[in-house]
């Protein structure tokens, strides 16, 4: 089987494709879609696509951070809808990225390819995550803060941690009341990390001043308040959309399932 982000892969599904089924290769980093118990029981070889995307998704990140500090999605809209009559001095203003904290939630390759980024706009890094990486640090001048302490201080926060029972709502109520009014909230890891409900209450009430989205809890719905709003950018999962990387991505996943079919290793196993 080789599976995207939008299959779940269950025991149901399993049993359904018999004893033959060798292998699940995922075309994505994340395997949250796959039941890995099932498939260890099974003695199914489970794989993943890492490293191929990185730079592209920490492309969308910061392509999110920007469009949601300077209201492009609202600008464009007014543009399109022919409402722009004039140029004014605070017209669609919105915060500066420059030189302003980052917070990086998830500190593992995407986590530290949109550090790389926010170097070049002079921004400094903090950031949280479940391990420290001390090379990382030095590496990228990042210094590590907890949780709550990263949220009530950064300007902008970008979320890349996998989706787990830990991680699940890993932003809801209790941490946007921790950010400050000014807070750009990215997500482009996992839609079931942040609570959607929550995070639409906090747009609306300005309890924070903007989002960028590229994943959702029940994709490919999106939860209705957040499309009433304009101080949210809203992307369908493209993250690492760039021709280069998907293909990149299908022939990592064609690889694996020919590895294991041959009795060879794969090149990016999940499980053993």
């Amino acid at each position: 089987i080789l599976s995207t982000v939008t299959e779940r892969v269950d025991a149901e599904l399993m049993d359904a494709a018999g004893e033959d089924l060798k292998v699940v290769a995922n075309m994505a980093v994340g395997y949250d879609n796959i039941d890995l118990d099932a498939a260890g029981e099974r003695d199914v070889v489970v794989t993943n696509t890492p490293e191929v995307l990185n730079e592209t998704t920490a492309d969308t990140a910061f392509m999110l951070l920007l469009a949601a500090a300077r209201r492009l999605g609202e600008a464009e809209r007014l543009l399109r809808s022919g409402g722009w009559d004039a140029w004014g001095p605070m017209q669609l203003t919105g915060p500066d990225v420059w030189g302003k904290k980052l917070g990086v939630l998830g500190f593992g390759r995407i986590g530290q390819a949109v550090a790389r980024r926010a170097r070049g706009f002079d921004m400094e890094v903090l950031y949280h995550d479940q391990y420290r990486n001390e090379e990382a640090e030095q590496e990228l001048g990042a210094r590590y803060l907890d949780l709550n302490e990263l949220l009530g201080t950064c300007d902008f926060i970008s979320v890349h941690t996998p989706l787990s029972d830990e991680t699940h709502h890993l932003i809801g109520a209790t941490e946007l009341d921790r950010m400050k009014p000014e807070t750009v909230l990215v997500n482009t890891s996992r839609g079931p990390v942040v609570d959607e409900a929550s995070l639409a209450d906090a747009l609306a009430e300005d309890r924070i001043f903007a989002a960028g989205l590229d994943v959702y809890e029940e994709e490919p719905e999106v939860h209705p308040r957040l499309l009433e709003l304009e101080n949210v950018v809203l992307a369908p999962h493209i993250g690492s959309a760039s021709v280069e990387t998907r293909d990149k991505m299908a022939a990592l996943a064609a690889e694996n399932i020919v590895a294991v079919l041959s009795g060879e290793e794969p090149k990016t196993p999940v499980n053993g």
